[in-house]
């Protein structure tokens, strides 16, 4: 499974593969069903966040057999759910038997719980596997959760006609053939063949066009080692390097650097932030960056980005220490950015006592930034995982999705991948297009159709310029993000209650 998604992208598989897993719980209890599940989650868990451990065992101070404990700790957790969704898939169908067509509903809302019970870890959703795959038209109308029961339904469909043709051939001997009925081979049929006759259909709709206004965009990437990134004497050559990276290249109309670009706190660069503004003041510019704030009035820590320079024409001033025209990461990384009981847990090992851990939450919903006078939604770094959020501050005026984030954590891993895989569903799915600045990748630019238009190489200092073509319009999904799941969750237990199916 760990192959249907970035960078090896082989999105066929997750067409195919989870139909073996489908198989054998076809029929069974409740018991047999949850641990057959388990067996498939924990092992597609395991491969498919395995980059975790990068930053465990580099970053965590932990033995070995410790960080590795963890790890699968993690995994078993996160198989929980869809061992969840078996078991009540099996404990509600007739006979407490796993009825197949019953599993997609329950499925989505265990994916849901992922997404929020513990702050939410709603990675490898089967959904991200189909950003290059034909299915990724439904995107824009049913998002990503969407796209993941169309997978779970033609997973089920496969299952469904291999068991009819299956029992054909035992049987072929036989005086008494096994009926082709509606049940057993036209409806999966019918289910798989209209399947892709809507994805041709969507295909040939464009619910965003371009506008035909643009803006040039220069996204830095600094390519800093975590390992010295927080040393105090790394700390005016890492501003420097930003620096000096962005004064050759003014003549694009928002640079961005990544997530905690700045190693300081914002108090304690203020000399600093003004020369960036001043700079880019002068040359039309504006230079959205990503830095530490601390508020000695309430004594808090926020992961924030400024907009430094031009916030449109009429902007003489741009940047003045805790302006309005800024972004406070709203959601945060467990043991990353916070530690939950972390009385009990900081105590235990470095690992829980990592830098930067002792954050504060922005608001869930914040004004847009404003750069050069266009609306762009900020996410940082994790928030990008959660479509929900991306919705609570979608507006009207929204030009560009932001997304900034560092994961020089998780070394040369496909996590880096993965990552810049759901951002481009997520432009997908609203229909504007996005950048992502990173520190050592994966740095790019994407279209409101979720296609790569341009990408930085890996691990190295560079500046990746592209034009970015505004739009008009809204996807479905942009305004009834909310619907889809609850209508997907609940019409096809409606649908089985109403036709006894």
């Amino acid at each position: 499974m760990v192959f249907a998604y970035a960078p090896f992208s082989l999105w066929w598989l997750s067409l195919t593969l989870p139909s073996i897993m489908l198989y054998q719980i076809r029929h069974a209890s409740p018991k047999l069903a949850a641990k057959k599940m388990a067996l498939f989650a924990f092992g597609w868990f395991s491969s498919g966040i395995s980059w975790v451990h990068v930053s465990i065992d580099q970053f965590g101070g932990l033995p070995l057999i410790f960080s590795i404990l963890l790890m699968l700790a993690l995994c078993a957790y996160l198989s929980l759910f869809p061992v969840l969704s078996a078991y009540l898939t099996a404990r509600l169908s007739k006979n407490n038997r796993v009825n197949l067509w019953l599993l997609p509903p329950f499925w989505l809302f265990c994916e849901y719980l992922r997404s929020v019970i513990l702050t939410g870890f709603p990675w490898l959703s089967l959904g991200y596997s189909q950003i290059d795959s034909p299915l990724a038209s439904f995107a824009p109308v049913i998002g990503e959760v969407g796209l993941t029961g169309i997978i779970l339904l033609l997973n089920i469909c496969w299952v469904k006609v291999y068991c009819v043709l299956s029992d054909l051939r035992n049987k072929k001997n036989q005086t008494n053939a096994v009926p082709i009925t509606r049940k057993n081979l036209v409806i999966p049929l019918a289910l798989a063949v209209s399947t892709m006759l809507i994805c041709v259909i969507l295909t040939q709709i464009t619910w965003s066009q371009l506008s035909g206004k643009s803006a040039k965009i220069a996204l830095i990437q600094g390519n800093i080692p975590q390992s010295v990134k927080w040393q105090p004497e790394q700390e005016w050559p890492t501003m420097l390097k930003y620096l000096d990276l962005t004064r050759v290249n003014y003549d694009a109309d928002i640079i961005v650097w990544p997530e905690s670009a700045i190693p300081a706190l914002e108090p304690a660069v203020q000399d600093y932030l003004s020369t960036v503004n001043r700079s880019a003041m002068l040359n039309n510019s504006t230079v959205i960056t990503g830095l530490l704030n601390y508020n000695f009035e309430s004594k808090e820590y926020f992961n924030a980005l400024l907009v430094l320079g031009r916030k449109n024409s009429d902007d003489e001033q741009g940047y003045s220490y805790n302006h309005s025209n800024r972004y406070y990461k709203s959601h945060l990384l467990p043991i990353g950015e916070f530690v939950p009981f972390q009385d009990l847990l900081r105590p235990i090992a470095p690992f829980f006592n990592l830098p930067q851990s002792s954050f504060t939450a922005g608001n869930y919903v914040q004004p847009n930034l404003v750069a050069n006078g266009l609306h762009i939604l900020p996410l940082n770094c994790f928030e990008i995982v959660f479509p929900m959020q991306l919705a609570a501050n979608f507006t009207n005026d929204t030009d560009m999705i932001l997304t900034v984030s560092n994961d020089a954590w998780f070394g040369d891993s496909h996590g880096p991948h993965q990552h810049f895989e759901i951002a481009r569903m997520r432009a997908l799915e609203f229909g504007r297009p996005l950048v992502r600045a990173t520190n050592n990748g994966v740095t790019g630019i994407i279209n409101h159709l979720g296609e790569v238009t341009a990408i930085a190489p890996q691990f190295e200092e560079v500046v990746l310029k592209g034009k970015v073509g505004f739009v008009t319009g809204d996807t479905p999904y942009s305004q009834w993000p909310n619907l889809t799941l609850w209508l997907m969750i609940l019409m096809p237990l409606a649908l089985m209650k109403a036709f006894k199916f």
